[in-house]
């Protein structure tokens, strides 16, 4: 029988690359390149069908599908993981210090991590899927929904910091961050003089903020255009979706009562497009002005975005 190691040299290696190999599992493990090629060709093949032909015209729905597949298979295996944690908790809470007691929590603790480098690199193939889509299309893809004290064990004391470490990914994960940039625009607001003072405003925000995060709702036009953007620099997005369901006509009303509630340290509006929607007297986008109104009576920084000749107006 083939030993395991007792310690890895994990300094050459990437993050993820490190974590497989703390595994030890004797089994090979792609790496990190090798499964970002793997989602990259899935959605190359999948878009050489598609594109050109008679499927083109539901280009977009074949190729969310895939991508949204292997998003519910990342979130089958955090629910598991979660499952095998809440498991790691009970033995912990009944650990007696026996030598079996010690075994089985050394055994819980490696199924809840081997269930967290699966969902990891199953949200690796996701990704570069739609990275790769994103590139093709223009579309962006987005998803809807120790020391030994005391007598305590060496492996007590492991499974105590994996429950602590997994939890604080979560919250890492999860947190928007200080500097929460809201942004709403008009559906019809997708011309190119649109894009490019969405992208100069964007680029304005992100040189006042570094750390920025980008608050929005998802809905077509300019929030697309800023969708796009964040997935090219790499900014967090945070999304609002509006609730039509159970709101009606006043869910993205609702959606802005949720940008708000981010303490947003700056608001960004384009309530009218700038391009040939405005010149047929398209009235200003309603949404995009309560945002507006509601930065300005909270005393947060809002910028209305203008053509190029005028100065954005701070309010």
């Amino acid at each position: 029988m083939r030993p395991h190691p007792t310690f890895f040299n994990t300094a050459d290696l990437d993050a993820f690359d490190a974590r497989t190999a703390a595994l030890q599992d004797p089994r090979p493990h792609p790496t990190e390149p090798q499964l970002v090629q793997l989602g990259r060709a899935l959605m190359g093949e999948v878009l050489d069908l598609v594109l050109g032909g008679a499927l083109e015209d539901h280009a977009v729905t074949v190729c969310e599908t895939l991508i949204g597949g292997l998003h519910a298979g990342v979130h089958r295996l955090e629910r598991d993981a979660d499952r095998a944690r809440d498991r790691l908790a009970e033995q912990l809470r009944a650990f007696d210090g026996s030598e079996v007691a010690d075994l089985d929590l050394q055994e819980a603790k490696a199924s809840a991590d081997r269930l967290d480098v699966a969902g990891e690199a199953l949200a690796l193939v996701r990704d570069a899927a739609a990275e790769a889509y994103a590139v093709a299309t223009g579309e962006v893809w987005s998803p809807w929904r120790g020391t030994v004290r005391g007598g305590t064990s060496a492996a007590q004391i492991d499974a105590q910091a994996a429950l602590r470490a997994a939890a604080e990914r979560k919250r890492s994960a999860a947190d928007p961050g200080e500097a929460v940039v809201a942004f709403r625009a008009s559906p019809r607001s997708d011309a190119p003089q649109d894009a490019r003072r969405i992208f100069d405003a964007l680029n304005w925000a992100r040189a006042e903020y570094p750390g920025m995060s980008l608050a929005l709702t998802g809905a077509k036009g300019g929030e697309r255009l800023a969708r796009r953007w964040a997935q090219q620099k790499g900014v967090r997005l945070v999304l609002a979706r509006p609730d039509f369901e159970r709101f009606g006509r006043a869910a993205p009303f609702r959606a802005n009562d949720q940008l708000m509630a981010l303490e947003p340290v700056c608001v960004l509006v384009l309530p009218e497009s700038l391009g040939p929607a405005a010149e047929a007297g398209a009235p200003p986008f309603g949404p995009a002005m309560n945002l507006a109104e509601q930065a300005r009576r909270r005393g947060v920084r809002c910028v209305r975005i203008a053509p190029k000749a005028e100065a954005a107006g701070a309010t």
